[in-house]
């Protein structure tokens, strides 16, 4: 049952209650392997059902626009202290939604509509706030987009510096959503100065990793750098924004009043807590034991012949081209998940499949080493994969059902935090 209960829930609206129940059981049952999920403590659950969630709190810590912040101001204070000691930045906004809402504060605050910026193109590993153009980034802006090299499936830095060169952008992202590669924060950073830019590191994937030692900080060469704090930061559904002291203003008054208008305090808690728990021992042990089991499924996959974009990964995400299982992305994602294996159907480099219907699937180890999964598992995981794709590919959905069996029983040892057996 979820942890904690949810008694007052149960009695007031059964409904929701079950359904609720009913999702603590299944992320309970599956091999979770979304690169953009994991499960947080359940101290970060208890504070995202505090009564902190009943104050509105426009503004910032002293400059309210609502009376009753004598706590509330001391909650978002020690968010962004802690923020500040554990990513050594100058400056924290840990108000924002979302991490795109804090990519739409770093354009609010240094550029204006019409200007270049820059960013990994979306079927390449980038986001689509890095100026896509179904997005309002790719819409307001005149973005600039690199990608990969075909040959290593790396990002192109020689392309980075000619697009900089030819378009001198104000703005130049690098991070994304699809990168299993580390980011070089120092080769960016020259490209940026080069031109003028403003370097933006997205770190939203690799924040928990890079608060563990377990990957470089943008910190030092990237001006402003946006986040979430879910994924391998390990915290509740919300997102910060750090920048160099110069920077600070600008980023604040984007963020409120720009963009947004009361933070969500339950959720600045729950941050201030995860924040905590990755200024730990325990949480850098933690981190690269996120890389290590991605290395090793890694190599797992590869054992069995899957393709894998630029040949492996540096950090807990994994990208897998299917064209040579003669399966599409999304058949196998589904397939999976009946197989008690959860993750996303994806694009990848130069597919050429719609993005609705790709060639391939992303996964991740965040979830998998927060259970307690090591990297002596990774081999049956790579297995349990392999026979679901294949599976999938003979409609044998026996095959996919004795997966299933099989990974319930595997992690009835495991504990969740968030839900009790």
């Amino acid at each position: 049952m979820h942890e904690p209960a949810i008694s007052h829930l149960s009695a007031a609206d059964p409904e929701l209650a079950g359904l609720v129940e009913a999702e603590a059981t299944r992320q309970y049952e599956k091999v979770r392997l979304i690169a953009s999920e994991n499960y947080v403590s359940t101290a970060v659950l208890e504070a995202t059902g505090t009564v902190l969630t009943n104050k509105y709190s426009e503004g910032y810590a002293g400059k309210r626009y609502y009376e009753g912040q004598q706590v509330i101001d001391q909650v978002e204070t020690l968010a962004i202290e802690r923020a500040k000691a554990l990513f050594g930045v100058d400056h924290a906004n840990v108000q924002p939604y979302s991490g795109s809402p804090a990519n739409l504060a770093v354009y609010m605050a240094l550029a204006n509509p019409g200007d270049t910026v820059m960013g990994m193109a979306l079927p390449d590993g980038g986001h689509l706030t890095h100026g896509w153009g179904v997005s309002a980034t790719g819409k307001w802006f005149n973005p600039v987009r690199y990608g990969v090299a075909k040959e290593t499936g790396t990002v192109d830095l020689d392309q980075v510096r000619d697009l900089a060169r030819e378009h001198r952008p104000k703005l130049i992202f690098c991070g994304g959503t699809a990168i299993p590669r580390t980011i070089d924060f120092p080769a960016f950073a020259e490209i940026a100065r080069e031109v003028d830019a403003v370097l933006v590191a997205d770190i939203a994937h690799i924040a928990g990793l890079v608060a563990g030692g377990a990957h470089p900080s943008p910190v030092g060469h990237a001006q402003i750098t946006s986040t979430t704090t879910h994924k391998t930061l390990r915290g509740p559904r919300g997102a910060m924004v750090f920048s160099d002291a110069e920077y600070a203003k600008a980023l604040d008054k984007a963020v409120f009043p720009g963009l947004q208008g009361g933070p969500h305090n339950h959720t600045t808690a729950a941050i201030a807590v995860s924040l905590g728990e990755a200024a730990t021992p325990e949480f850098r042990v933690y981190a690269h034991a996120v890389v290590a089991n991605a290395k090793a499924l890694a190599a797992a996959l590869l054992e069995r012949g899957f393709d894998l974009v630029s040949g492996g990964t540096d950090n807990h995400l994994i990208l897998v081209d299917l064209t040579s299982k003669g399966i599409g992305g999304k058949p196998a994602a589904q397939a999976l998940d009946r197989a008690g294996i959860e993750l996303n159907y994806n694009t990848v480099p130069f597919d050429p499949r719609k993005p609705f219907d790709p060639s391939g699937i992303r996964l991740g180890t965040a979830a998998i080493t927060t259970r307690g999964l090591d990297v002596d598992l990774m081999p049956k995981v790579a297995e349990w994969m392999d026979g679901a794709v294949t599976a999938a590919g003979a409609g044998d959905e026996a095959a996919i059902e004795r997966i299933a069996a099989e990974i319930r029983e595997l992690l009835a040892g495991y504990p969740m935090p968030g839900y009790t057996a």
